[in-house]
């Protein structure tokens, strides 16, 4: 095992936390940066069960397929233009990418969408950790091949169930596979 000697810490790293991460990033030696570095988007994983399932001719996905979020702005302004489905807890967006976009006709797209009016950041961010673990579950089989996908958070009096929101959003992609056919 190699050692390198490390780097003293910035004087800022002394007095500023924030600084802190920063500095102990820096001061790694080089051979351990490779190492440790790990992707910095992995798509979601498909279900290792759902692997002998295969692509059927509605554009539903198999396991085979990637999934990739999607993280432009023009991208999720078009998919305002698609399809959509309405449940209790959140509204479903669907819309087929053009013949000529940058990302493969066999890709899965998934954004997520939840605004101030759902609440304050702890309730925001606990609506997308569900809505990640959602379509964690269901895209892998239920999503289409081609088709970006939009979740936007709805406001609710109460938070639905899991099991209610996992039911309608399977309900919500067979429903906008048979729209987008």
């Amino acid at each position: 095992m190699d050692s390198a000697p490390a780097k003293q810490p910035s004087a800022a790293a002394k007095c500023w936390l924030p600084a802190v991460p920063v500095a102990a990033r820096s001061s790694l030696p080089k051979s351990n940066l490779s190492a440790r570095a790990a992707p910095a988007a992995a798509p979601l994983s498909p279900d290792p069960l759902d692997e002998k399932q295969t692509s059927s001719d509605s554009g539903r996905t198999a396991a085979s397929h990637s999934i990739e979020v999607i993280r432009k702005r023009p991208d999720f302004l078009a998919a305002n233009r698609g399809k959509r489905f309405v449940s209790n807890g959140f509204v479903l967006l669907a819309h087929r990418r053009r013949a000529d976009h940058p990302i493969s006709s066999q890709t899965v797209r998934y954004g997520i969408t939840v605004t101030k009016k759902i609440g304050n950041a702890v309730a925001r961010n606990r609506i997308k950790r569900r809505f990640r673990a959602l379509l964690a579950q269901c895209l892998p089989s239920h999503g289409i091949a081609g088709v970006d996908h939009i979740m936007i958070g709805r406001k609710t009096d109460r938070e639905p169930d899991f099991a209610a929101m996992k039911a309608d959003l399977e309900k919500g992609l067979k429903y906008l596979a048979k729209k987008l056919g």
